[in-house]
């Protein structure tokens, strides 16, 4: 489930365009039922290869990042989704409390 399942490994923008989420998904590619980060550096995002995700559209956000033993919930209500960045920002903070890192 949480493998790109996209023809020939594509991602996201490579097969259409996001006009709902703040995110631009460079470098995600999509699992049965989650957006899986395939290349960090296209996503401009803290993270893992690997790690997977899913938002809401009143900017509900969940991610798991098996690398790093990390679960993140976050429950809002902020309508469109794309009013403020506040997945990006949160991941960011998340990352950055790290003190150190399981990656390889």
């Amino acid at each position: 489930m949480t493998l790109n399942h996209l023809p020939d490994g594509k991602d996201l923008p490579s097969l259409s365009r996001s006009l709902f989420s703040e995110v631009t998904y460079n470098g995600v590619g999509f699992g049965l039922g989650f957006a899986v980060t395939l290349d960090n550096t296209q996503t401009t995002l803290p993270g893992s290869v690997g790690d997977y995700s899913w938002g809401g559209a009143a900017s509900t956000y969940f991610w798991i990042d098996p690398k790093e033993d990390l679960i993140t919930i976050f429950m809002a209500q902020l309508l469109p989704s794309t009013t403020y960045p506040i997945r990006r920002e949160l991941r960011t903070l998340v990352y950055s409390a790290f003190t150190e890192s399981n990656s390889y």
